[in-house]
């Protein structure tokens, strides 16, 4: 397994990351513990180390079945990275209470990287008026946190400032190779190189999305490196950048693990032509793509029961697969309380959303384009 040092903190965690909020589930929607459990133990047993939830994931479930999970390892074998809930913190006091809890759903007596999560321009005011980050020091200072970070979702003037702000020991960003121009992009990882504030990647594979693509823009990776998946070529684009120590990937199934592995394994840089091939794909992806969703999910649930993630993945996917009949079938399908023209325009959805997309509109234009 390929790892990266972290210099700064003298620390060298697997390349590739777990990211704990995209597990298997049953109909129930509850994580199924016997799956997640063997995809944990198999990605361990073949070297990962760095495994990253956060307070709310799987509904508030992915903590607790975390720390269930990695009860049966020595806790110094690998590293644990979780999220204070910025956006549920209305008093200083309730840092540590959070805190706290994370503590026990984790079944543990520290955190090895904790961020302040999902960062923005509206949440780091708060973070500044209620001067979280001098709590979170409290608890290093008691042994029970190593490392602060954050993660972000905000445009590149926000992130310099958080950047700056203080010396951050790490941070995490959405980054890859069709988003280096949305959020902080490549200019705000450009950024941490020159301060020298270590990277973990979020989204390498914008949630799925590039791990399969047209057989036009598939062919052209095909015929540089016929034998590699689509999906390694979004890991090893991100993992070129020196200043990139883990890469986190949601892994539902054995086989988009084992394809990981694979890619970490036995990891190669990317070649001058493997970067060309890159360049291509991305321009042709670019041109067709409706909008930025990654179906991360943070906008539901809608209150008017709206599946937004569903309607937009139908959306984009007819449109990138030059497929609009295909996702109006698919449209017709859907549970029709679900649709996008249920939409009420509550807007309880946008000010959640990591890519400040549109959705109220978006709905409208799936509802018009594939109703």
């Amino acid at each position: 397994m390929e790892k990266r040092k972290f210099e700064k903190l003298g620390v060298s965690p697997s390349l590739l990351g777990y990211g704990c909020m995209r597990f298997p589930v049953r109909e129930d929607k509850t994580i199924d513990e016997e799956k997640a459990q063997a995809l944990l133990d198999h990605a361990i047993e073949n070297g990962v180390t760095y495994i990253d939830t956060a307070y709310p994931y799987h509904d508030q479930q992915s903590e607790t079945f975390v720390g269930k999970a990695l009860s049966k390892y020595d806790r110094d074998s690998y590293y644990l990275a979780t999220k204070l809930p910025v956006w549920m913190v209305k008093e200083t006091s309730d840092v540590r209470k959070y805190f706290e809890e994370q503590l026990r759903r984790l079944q543990t007596d520290h955190v090895d990287f904790y961020l302040l999560h999902a960062l923005n321009k509206e949440r780091w005011e708060d973070i500044k008026r209620l001067d979280m980050i001098r709590e979170v020091e409290k608890l290093r200072e008691e042994g029970k946190i190593k490392y602060i970070g954050f993660s972000f979702h905000d445009e590149y003037p926000v992130f310099e400032e958080i950047l700056t702000y203080r010396d951050w020991d790490f941070c995490q960003i959405q980054l890859n190779y069709v988003d280096t121009v949305i959020q902080q992009g490549m200019k705000g990882y450009e950024l941490t190189e020159k301060l020298g504030i270590p990277v973990v990647i979020m989204e390498p594979v914008k949630g799925g999305a590039l791990a399969k693509l047209p057989s036009v823009m598939e062919d052209i990776f095909h015929e540089v490196s016929p034998e590699r998946s689509v999906a390694s070529w979004a890991f090893r684009y991100v993992a070129a950048l020196p200043n990139v120590k883990v890469i986190l990937s949601g892994m539902t199934e054995r086989s988009q693990l084992e394809d990981n592995l694979q890619t970490f394994g036995n990891y190669k840089v990317m070649s001058p032509d493997e970067m060309e091939a890159v360049e291509k794909v991305t321009k042709i992806y670019r041109s067709r793509q409706k909008n930025e969703c990654t179906a991360c999910g943070y906008c539901m649930p809608c209150p008017f029961g709206v599946n937004i993630p569903g309607n937009f993945k139908l959306w984009n996917h007819g449109a990138i697969y030059e497929d609009l009949a295909g996702a109006k079938e698919k449209y017709q399908l859907m549970d029709a309380s679900k649709r996008a023209d249920m939409c009420q325009e509550c807007g309880a959805c946008e000010p959640q959303c990591p890519q400040f997309i549109t959705i109220i509109e978006d709905l409208k234009r799936v509802a018009l384009e594939l109703g």
